[in-house]
């Protein structure tokens, strides 16, 4: 069973401020789960956390992160202009992107990110843009499908990220022609994985490639960044990646295969989002209509709007009624958004305590992929952001949009 990580007197008394639909997030959940990122990695002297910031674009949560320890991961012109503003350069952004506007990658380069080139023409593009810097990553593709035990995760053959071997070795020596002098490597092959495998093998992947790399281009290589990918629970029967282990089996690859090679001295980074976020946020919606035809429908404040991803993944998302979460789920409910589209389902056929209108619903492990995803479909604004602070109290930290800011963009 999942709890909540707020009283059903608190959800009121936010409720009660800052109105519903609300995202709300647990200011000593993030900090304790970055705590323990940071030290489950120790025995790396270099390791770095970027936190990817698509997925929780919101200065208060990059700052509490940034006073942490962590970096931020950088996909955009807009998203380098919020880090910015933030306090961070310099090595603190790792910029990763894809299809890259010309005025990003500028950016990119004026801030002294951490530039991660995502195919070989990038080379050109970046060098006749702005002049490569001293330090350049590039991201790698190994083609194929991933798997583990079997079990295909993903298709890397398919992914329009990143490049193939053959490419990279061209890319250093090319970038080392231009002036490049420290090298990082990345890839991303899997997202949302709860299992502790994930890691590890993504792992040997890299420091093979970057033994390879080093051995034939004589480039020498910085750090190695895994990338995001770690998951969470979504389901209240799942159960969680655990940090340690994950740890301990890149450790383990480490001590194998860099170590030996003489590249002991490489950093690890991350670019974790839903693993350092997704589980200290929530939505808090009301109960608002019910409807009684084929199904039994219960109609809440909140709608895709808010949470996009039930209505496009089909993402399951645990709900708790506050106030109820001991009585018996003996009710079969589709809980639903207002939009004009039948796709905006929070929930179908689900189990649930018996709803009265003006129940409050915590719609669970929203804080990455929750609020950033939001859009303005029929019109609807996208709701406030709400901190619970440590101490307990709350703190607006994005205020509810406004029928202004909806119309502020339109020529009349």
């Amino acid at each position: 069973m999942k709890r909540t990580f707020a009283t059903a007197e608190q959800f009121a008394a936010i409720a009660e401020e800052y109105g519903t639909p609300v995202h709300i997030y647990d200011e000593k959940g993030i900090r304790e789960n970055a705590r323990k990122l940071y030290k489950a990695f120790s025995w790396n002297k270099g390791f770095k956390e970027y936190f990817a910031v698509k997925a929780t674009p919101t200065p208060k949560i990059v700052n509490i992160l940034k006073e942490e320890g962590c970096g931020v991961d950088c996909s955009s012109l807009t998203e380098l202009m919020l880090s910015e503003r933030c306090g961070l350069s310099g090595s603190d952004i790792m910029f990763s992107s894809n299809d890259t506007p010309p005025e990003d990658m500028i950016k990119a380069r004026e801030l002294g990110a951490y530039i991660n080139l995502d195919d070989y023409t990038h080379v050109e593009f970046l060098n006749n843009l702005c002049g490569i810097p001293e330090t350049i990553c590039c991201r790698y593709n190994p083609g194929g499908v991933f798997s583990v035990a079997n079990q295909i995760m993903d298709n890397p053959h398919d992914a329009k990220y990143g490049m193939t071997k053959g490419q990279m070795k061209s890319a250093y020596r090319d970038l080392m022609a231009l002036g490049a002098k420290h090298f990082g490597i990345h890839a991303f092959l899997v997202s949302n994985a709860v299992f502790n495998e994930y890691y590890p093998m993504m792992a040997k992947i890299l420091f093979e490639l970057a033994v390879e790399l080093h051995r034939d281009t004589g480039a020498h290589i910085k750090f190695i960044n895994l990338s995001g990918g770690i998951g969470i629970p979504y389901y209240p029967d799942q159960m969680p990646a655990d940090i340690d282990v994950i740890s301990q089996g890149v450790r383990q690859q480490f001590e194998q295969i860099l170590v030996p090679a003489g590249m002991g001295d490489v950093a690890i980074f991350t670019e974790l989002g839903r693993y350092m976020l997704a589980p200290y946020g929530c939505l808090l919606t009301r109960a608002i209509h019910e409807k009684h035809i084929y199904k039994e429908y219960i109609g809440v404040d909140a709608c895709a709007c808010n949470l996009m991803r039930p209505a496009m993944y089909g993402a399951y998302h645990h709900i708790t009624v506050v106030g109820k979460e001991n009585m018996p789920c003996d009710h079969l409910y589709d809980v639903v958004g207002s939009l004009c589209e039948n796709n905006d389902k929070f929930a179908i056929d689900r189990e649930l305590p018996k709803i009265d209108m003006g129940d409050l619903l915590v719609i669970h492990d929203t804080g990455a992929h929750g609020h950033a995803m939001g859009y303005n479909y029929n019109g609807k604004l996208r709701s406030a952001e709400v901190l619970l602070k440590e101490d307990g109290s709350t703190e607006l930290i994005r205020r509810a949009e406004t029928p202004d800011d909806y119309f502020a963009t339109m020529i009349f």
